[in-house]
């Protein structure tokens, strides 16, 4: 499982999978995340402005990437 690190209080799905390398884009992440090619806490999400937040686990394709809040 692999890691990113936020300094806010959440971060946006889409944002999210940009940070952690996922999509090379913000076109890239809506179309995956509208495909229900991404889940979030093993559930399937469809909302590109989810808010994750610290302790999240989302998930593309077999990687899973934890969202952790930077001190």
């Amino acid at each position: 499982m692999d890691n990113i690190y936020i300094k806010d209080e959440y971060i946006k799905l889409g944002q999210a999978l940009k940070l952690a390398g996922l999509v090379g884009s913000g076109v890239d992440a809506k179309f995956i995340i509208e495909d229900g090619l991404v889940m979030v806490n093993g559930e399937v999400e469809y909302r590109r402005g989810k808010k994750l937040r610290e302790g999240d686990v989302f998930e593309l394709e077999g990687n899973q990437v934890k969202v952790n809040k930077r001190i």
